[in-house]
């Protein structure tokens, strides 16, 4: 599927994450997500074969230049700019384990969502110690949203995921799986429901997994995670300026940058390098010098730093935030992917997870194919 357009496929991508694009007419065959945790607010659409989220239920997509015209029969549509056709697309289509539920009732889909196209999610416990407070919380999340809608459980067991996931790898052929949290009361940050996660879906299917979580207390954890059946590692820095994360998201800032390094040299030693990762959200005052002497840090250190553009999510109090414009990610991302090709890092080498995925960022586009 080729673009028409003077722009590099990197570079459209990172515009149509930036502004999102409208629907002619919103057809629900679509498949899209609203809420919850991770990337919320988009579709997965297909650009030259490469799965791509794409912002379309955001307030910037609302009032998006681009315009995407109604899918065929085959999913593909076109997007036009200024009357001007841009890009031939293709949508994701409806999982096959959506149509199904657990003996007692529960809809699949509210124990774990397909991401990009191959990808299943989950949020393990959908509750989170800091969301409760907006003096606590991380502006930018909606890990709530799609609790309160009653789109999915606050806990899902690991019985539940494990039949969700066997039925996601044999009805819909997906190849990894990404479980995070929302972060309970204890010094282990999740690593324990984690632990347990895992063990119960490795027992039914042979499915990797990256397991998600903040830093604990004890970095013992990492190495009974990885015996539980997890194949790699994220911890989410998001934002990197301490005076950023104190506004931004106060109650995770009481963990320091420092602290993360150490308990990403920790969890390296554990599952090597290139498997330990962690998402960096770009364009919510970071400078670009910052996120890149950061990077360069963290590759040096065996991890794998994924920069995506920020989403601003409907009901949040970011929501009004821009997005970075693609000029920026463009600074970012191409020096970036030189600092992973010299350091032996890249997101086809990873086992699992969102680096791997890479449908949230351009990043990928940007790394030399082996």
């Amino acid at each position: 599927m080729s673009t028409m357009t003077a722009l590099r496929p990197q570079q459209l991508i990172s515009e149509l994450q930036s502004h999102g694009f409208r629907l002619e007419g919103r057809p629900s065959e679509i498949h899209t997500r609203r809420g919850g945790a991770g990337p919320s607010d988009h579709a997965t659409v297909l650009i030259e074969g490469r799965p791509v989220m794409i912002p379309i239920h955001t307030g910037r997509a609302l009032n998006s230049p681009y315009l995407a015209s109604p899918p065929d029969a085959a999913g593909q549509a076109t997007v036009r700019r200024d009357g001007q056709t841009v890009a031939r697309i293709a949508f994701a289509r409806q999982p096959r384990f959506y149509r199904l539920q657990t003996l007692d009732g529960v809809p699949y889909s509210h124990i774990a969502t397909l991401h990009s196209t191959d990808v299943l999610a989950t949020t393990v416990l959908q509750t989170c110690v800091r969301y409760q407070s907006r003096s606590k919380s991380c502006q930018f999340c909606s890990i709530g949203q799609s609790l309160a809608a009653g789109r999915t459980v606050a806990h899902k067991t690991p019985q539940q995921l494990a039949e969700v996931a066997r039925a996601a790898v044999l009805l819909d052929g997906v190849r990894h799986m990404v479980m995070t949290t929302g972060t309970p009361p204890t010094a282990d940050r999740g690593a324990r429901v984690m632990c347990e996660s895992a063990e119960a879906i490795r027992a039914a299917v042979d499915l990797p997994l990256q397991a998600q979580f903040e830093p604990p207390d004890d970095f013992g954890w990492f190495r009974r995670v990885r015996e539980a059946g997890v194949d790699s590692l994220g911890m989410h820095l998001e934002v990197l300026t301490p005076a950023l994360r104190q506004r931004l998201m106060p109650g995770k800032a009481a963990i320091p940058v420092e602290r993360y390094e150490e308990a990403f040299a920790a969890a390296v030693e554990v599952f090597g390098r290139g498997q330990v990762s962690t998402y960096i959200l770009a364009g919510l005052g970071d400078s670009r010098d910052t996120i890149l002497e950061t990077c360069r840090r963290l590759v040096a250190l065996g991890v794998y730093p994924f920069v995506v553009p920020f989403v601003p999510i409907s009901g949040t109090p970011l929501e009004d935030h821009p997005a970075p414009d693609a000029a920026f990610m463009d600074a970012v991302l191409a020096p970036l992917a030189g600092m992973l090709q010299e350091g032996g890092l890249s997101a086809r080498g990873m086992k699992a997870g969102c680096g791997k995925c890479g449908a949230c960022s351009a990043l990928s586009s940007y790394e030399v194919p082996a």
